[in-house]
């Protein structure tokens, strides 16, 4: 437990968060808008064929550009995601169902949201925020 954890020692998969939702690097943004709109997600993972992250499309950024014409409705979410960084300046985080939500909170001070995912980094199970740690756990 972190010192002054105002979680009590709780941990992601105290959050119960919907299973995660996510889209092939090769989904058009057409569809991707409407899933997203759907689901009330404003941020989406985007997955290789492997189901790997790559990185993540804003949906509400997304939609502005197909609205003002500098999106095509056709092309893929691929040219239009924010990619992940990956390299040794700056590490990957895994937050797995195990994370305590002192560990997520910390993350989350950086990041827009948290991708959660098996230990092995293998499945996206859910997709945090930090609207989510204010839910009482």
């Amino acid at each position: 437990m972190y010192p002054g954890d105002k979680f009590r020692g709780a941990v992601v998969e105290d959050l119960q968060l919907p299973p995660a939702f996510s889209l092939p690097a090769d989904e058009s943004i057409s569809r991707a808008i409407e899933f997203a709109y759907e689901r009330d997600f404003s941020h989406i993972p985007v997955l290789n064929k492997h189901r790997r992250p790559l990185g993540y499309i804003d949906a509400t950024a997304l939609k502005a550009k197909w609205q003002a014409g500098s999106a095509n409705p056709t092309d893929s979410v691929k040219k239009y995601m924010t990619k992940f960084q990956r390299h040794e300046s700056y590490p990957y985080t895994t937050i797995t169902p195990d994370t305590p939500l002192a560990e997520l909170a910390e993350f989350l001070r950086d990041n827009i949201f948290a991708l959660v995912t098996d230990t092995n980094r293998k499945f996206v199970l859910a997709v945090a925020t930090s609207q989510d740690l204010e839910v009482d756990v």
